[in-house]
This record gives structure tokens, sequence and C-alpha cells, in this order.
């Protein structure tokens, strides 16, 4: 009769914890970001700007840098945003958590395959060896998320980052 009970403990325990774990990953650690100026780096000035945009919905964690996930609209032209602001290529959109409904990456990816989205640079550095990317589609709408650059690439697996990056938070 014990085994029984020890053997119900364990498995309510092991349902406890796999509970737990499955609502700290998908729910737990996010964030509503509330309004925020949307920006993409500019090919003059090399330095971000402010873009026209509306219906911003965002979500962010702390507990990592890549988490960052945003939709918006905006009325400006995709040739607009081409000739004034900097193109990354070969940008693949990360997934968000399924109830952040208006981030689908794998719709966005496709945009991207199909020509009908352009991504751009919105920020450099936004955390240590971080860069926002915003894409943008032919009718409007706009995605970002954060995607690792080469020195947070170097940073996070550990190999030696040089001198081309800045240097590492001391936090």
């Amino acid at each position: 009769m014990s085994g029984k009970i020890i053997g119900i403990v364990i498995l309510l325990s092991a349902a406890i914890a796999g509970g737990a774990l499955y609502y700290l990953q998908i729910y737990g650690f996010y964030e509503a970001v509330h309004e925020e100026d949307v920006q993409l780096v500019s090919l003059a000035t090399e330095e971000p700007e402010t873009i026209v945009f509306d219906n911003f919905e965002a979500i962010d964690a702390e507990s990592s840098p890549i988490r960052y996930r945003a939709c918006f609209t905006t009325p400006q032209s995709l040739a607009f945003f081409t000739e004034t602001y900097v193109m990354v290529e070969d940008m693949t959109p990360r997934n968000a958590p399924g109830w952040f409904g208006c981030f689908d990456a794998a719709a966005i990816a496709a945009e991207l395959e199909a020509g009908t989205a352009l991504t751009f640079l919105g920020g450099k550095n936004v955390a240590y060896g971080v860069d926002r990317i915003v894409a943008i589609t032919e009718d409007g709408r706009g995605y970002a998320w954060h995607e690792l650059n080469d020195c947070g690439e170097k940073a996070y697996d550990g190999t030696v980052v040089g001198e081309e990056c800045p240097p590492l938070p001391t936090d």
C-alpha cells in the first residue's frame, strides 16, 4: 500500500513540476511592452530614427535579450523605407509564444521569402550583442524581434570576442 502512495506522490510531483516549467517558459517571464517608438537606422546618419506607426503591440522578457517581439502598422510605403533606411539580408524571424497572436514567424518568413516583406535594422546593440530587426510588408504590417549580432554570438558561445566588439558589460 505504501508503494502506491509513494508512486502517486512522485507522479503528482512530476506533473506539478512539468506544469510549472511549461507555464514559466510559455507565459511566466513575458510582459507587455507599452507603446514605444518604432525606429529604423537611417542610411544618411546611421542613427535610429522613429518612423510613423500605429497599432503597436509588443512583449518582452528580462530573462533573455532575444525574447522581444512586436507588431505594428505603418502608412509609409516599402519603397520609402528601402530608400531611407538600412536593410539587412537573410533574416528569419524567431518564433513567438502561441498566445501572442499578431506575430506568426512562419507567415512572416513566407512573406520575406516571397519578397513581399523586407527586413531593416531597427537598432544596433539594443542589448549587448543584440540588434533589433524590423520586417515591413507591402501592405504596411510591421514586425520586430531581436537577433544576436556577431559580437553577441561570440560572447554567448564562449569564443574570444575580439577588439572589433565593444567591451562586455560588467553586470
